[in-house]
């Protein structure tokens, strides 16, 4: 079923040479570009898919933006995780419907909106309350307001512990996650898991040296690499371009001793 789009919404209009730009759709109002002006209202009521003229006759497409195409190119006020990581960490979290997931590091919310759209209950923390304010904007105009149902972020300090317990999973975008291990270890459910977003190689040296003395176990590090490809008709190649190193993702399973004494390998495999 097709549905019109309405204002308040977000719409994606992609021109003819494949960019893109986000717009939040209002009646009366007009996107500008250098290609002229284009009405919101011509939008406005119409479905997915319609092509739309500016004032100077340049073509655009209204479609409603995915995740991914919000997430690089909503307001920031931090560098965000990119998808195919998000990607990653929803899989490696163990993400669905239902599941409680305590988020450190916030940011401007790219992951919190991945990770409530998969159907998570979202605790975050985040120190800056600009952040904490951004990523709360940026959830409710990717979701809506019955998202914030299942979402809270309070300004707080993980490093300095974390309330509560009984969590699925453990998500952290944070400079120094193994000061969170402690406290990763009290919050989690036994067999939760632990998920850290991390940089640079010291980060994960820091953080594996933490977690094997931790009770965590089945503990893994890797990254994401995205290559596209040109394909033009015989002419099929790797683009010369390709999204490479971005971040190390760190992932355990909260275990705690085994019975019988027995050692789990630290790694998966």
């Amino acid at each position: 079923m097709t549905r019109p789009f309405r204002p308040g919404e977000l719409a994606l209009l992609v021109d003819s040479r494949g960019r893109q730009y986000l717009v939040t759709l209002e009646a009366g109002a007009e996107f500008h570009t250098h290609t002229g002006i284009v009405e919101h209202d011509e939008v406005l009521g119409e479905s997915e898919g319609i092509t739309v003229r500016s004032g100077t006759g340049a073509r655009y497409t209204a479609l409603r933006p995915s995740l991914a195409d919000f997430v690089l190119r909503m307001p920031r006020d931090a560098q965000v995780v990119y998808p195919k990581d998000i990607a990653a960490i929803l899989q490696l979290a163990d993400v669905h419907p239902g599941v409680r997931v305590f988020e450190a590091g916030v940011g401007s919310g790219a992951l919190s909106i991945a990770l409530l759209r998969a159907g998570a209950d979202v605790v975050g923390y985040e120190r800056r309350p600009e952040f904490a304010e951004r990523a709360t904007a940026n959830v409710r105009t990717f979701l809506g307001d019955d998202a914030m149902a299942r979402y809270r972020v309070e300004l707080a300090d993980a490093y300095e512990g974390v309330a509560g317990d009984g969590f699925d999973a453990v998500v952290l975008d944070l400079p120094e996650p193994w000061r969170v291990v402690a406290h990763a270890e009290r919050c989690l459910r036994r067999g939760g898991t632990f998920v850290a977003y991390t940089p640079s190689v010291a980060q994960v040296m820091h953080l594996r040296e933490s977690l094997a003395a931790s009770e965590f176990e089945l503990v893994a590090t890797l990254e994401v690499l995205q290559r596209t490809w040109h394909v033009e008709g015989q002419a099929v190649r790797p683009d010369h371009r390709m999204v490479a190193h971005t971040a190390f993702l760190t992932h355990a399973r909260l275990l705690g001793p085994v019975p019988g004494g027995l050692k789990l390998p630290r790694t998966p495999g």
